[in-house]
């Protein structure tokens, strides 16, 4: 089965708890439907990825100030270019087999990704502050072509389906579990650690324009729906 990803919108959700409330409601419900609109089955549980943290060679990031200038890589996306765009940063997409080198020889100061992507790459190598910013959340769900489904019998999709969901919430509490004990395991290798507070990075972003920009890329009805579960933000 192909996936479906889907990208929080900067800052938007503050922990695990909004996350899930959002995707296994209204929020995910929507994206669902508008996903079946291409013919596709998507399973009713996402996956998680988790959340992004921001790490930096130079300086931990305490507020959307420390952002300003820093040069940062970004994958090669809209969302997260306007996004560091707003806090007066300075993007640079680069594809990721390229980034250890790239804070290595320190063409960029910093990056984004998950503490397991930070680990697996061994970025603690080249990077000295992790500041936990939990800037966007990344999950996907699984998908399945309409047309070859419904060749299955009615209970086999059922127990497919059921199955698939049951491991999506195991593998939640899998990445939660996995992100505890990174944080020492990535702090004992030298990486120093801080924790931001989120009103202030949100209130930059607003002031900035972002969230009005993709609030209008993304359209009133899903915009809605997002703001029932994390609060007002345009």
């Amino acid at each position: 089965m192909p996936a479906a990803s889907i990208n929080g919108i900067g800052f938007a959700f503050p922990d695990y708890d909004t996350v899930w409330k959002a995707m296994d409601g209204g929020l995910g419900g929507y994206v669902r439907g508008e996903i079946k609109k291409a013919g596709l089955e998507v399973m009713e549980k996402i996956w998680d990825n988790g959340f992004g943290q921001t790490t930096s060679s130079t300086k931990p990031i305490n507020g959307p100030e420390d952002y300003k200038g820093l040069k940062i890589r970004v994958p090669v996306s809209p969302l997260w270019t306007s996004m560091v765009k707003a806090f007066d940063a300075a993007p640079a997409s680069i594809n990721f087999s390229e980034v250890y080198s790239a804070l290595q020889t320190r063409i960029v100061e910093g990056q984004e990704n998950p503490l397991a992507i930070i680990s697996t790459a061994k970025l603690y190598e080249v990077q000295k502050y992790c500041s936990l910013t939990n800037h966007m959340w990344d999950g996907f769900w699984f998908l399945a072509n309409r047309r070859a489904s419904q060749t299955l019998p009615a209970d086999v999709q059922t127990i497919v389906a059921k199955h698939i969901n049951a491991a999506a919430v195991n593998e939640r509490a899998d990445v939660a579990k996995l992100n505890a004990g990174l944080q020492q395991a990535l702090a004992a290798k030298g990486l120093a650690f801080n924790q931001p507070t989120t009103a202030p990075f949100r209130e930059k972003l607003k002031s900035a324009g972002f969230y009005a920009e993709w609030k209008g890329k993304y359209g009133e009805q899903a915009w809605d729906l997002l703001e029932k579960a994390v609060g007002k933000l345009s």
